[in-house]
């Protein structure tokens, strides 16, 4: 019984990272219609910058935090004025630009803090264990999943009870329709991407409590975050978040019946949905 307590709060606080990833980057293709594969190296700008600020100059883990999601979003500002604002509806060009842009922030990452992996970190707040029902668990997990429910019902909010968030909704359902009122979506998906960026590197500095720093993380988060939208559902908060925790679960309870074949079981699970339900479990109808 405590393996699987373990176990699921393990899947739960590693889901968190995963959704924190994937609802920036569902947003992005919701609205856009854009597929970008630079968001993971947005996850590592944010990572490296809030280690720079938390353990090189010694400031607070929270001012860490912030400071990885402005400039990843700063980043993936300038990645969308420069290139993706021309390339809208061009798919192909999307990924070889964005593919792009992750190998050279990735290699920019290398080359400002060398391709040594950094060890995790976390606030004070966040450190040593906490005891419950005779069970010893990281509080810096505990706090992942309070911060990841936090903004979970924050993003909801922004989403669905905000007028932002309607006009974000019209744009998913009918662009022409939506630009045809007098709105301009062009720069709603400006803000989206800026936000989807923020909040990668958000992910990036939360995430390195529990997974460190490492410029390998870029592709590997990808991966995942791609993984989660296409379980959740593209463009649908909700969905990030039930793809992010499931496929944590997963990987918890793969990697405790065989870690060689975890990501086997994320894949498999991946495909199963494609065939069941391709537009994911919880699609914006």
């Amino acid at each position: 019984m405590t393996d699987f307590v373990l176990n699921t709060l393990n899947g739960i606080s590693y889901g968190m990272i995963l959704f924190l990833l994937a609802s920036g980057l569902s947003l992005i293709m919701g609205v856009m219609g854009v597929l970008n594969l630079a968001h993971g190296a947005m996850y590592i700008v944010g990572a490296y910058v809030g280690w720079t600020v938390v353990v090189g100059l010694g400031f607070s883990f929270w001012l860490g935090a912030l400071a990885g999601g402005l400039l990843a979003g700063l980043v993936g500002l300038i990645i969308e004025r420069l290139s993706i604002a021309r390339l809208y509806g061009l798919l192909d060009q999307q990924v070889l630009v964005t593919w792009g842009f992750m190998l050279i922030l990735t290699n920019l990452s290398i080359w400002i803090w060398t391709a040594q992996p950094r060890a995790p970190f976390t606030a004070p707040l966040m450190d040593g264990t906490v005891r419950f029902a005779g069970i010893a668990y990281p509080a810096s997990r505990l706090g992942i999943i309070l911060i990841g429910l936090v903004l979970a019902v924050g993003l909801w909010w922004l989403q669905d009870k905000t007028r932002i968030g309607a006009i974000v909704r019209a744009g998913m359902d009918d662009q022409e329709t939506t630009m045809a009122l007098g709105i301009n979506l062009r720069r709603v998906s400006t803000l989206v991407f800026f936000l989807g960026a923020f909040i990668a590197g958000f992910a990036g500095v939360i995430g390195a409590q529990l997974i460190g720093v490492t410029p390998a993380l870029a592709l590997d988060v990808l991966l995942l975050a791609l993984v989660v939208v296409i379980v959740g559902g593209v463009g649908s908060v909700q969905g990030a978040l039930l793809g992010g925790v499931l496929i944590g679960l997963i990987d918890a309870f793969g990697k405790a019946i065989s870690p060689a074949v975890s990501m086997f079981f994320i894949y498999f699970t991946m495909i199963v949905i494609l065939l069941v339900r391709p537009s994911g479990l919880l699609r914006r109808d």
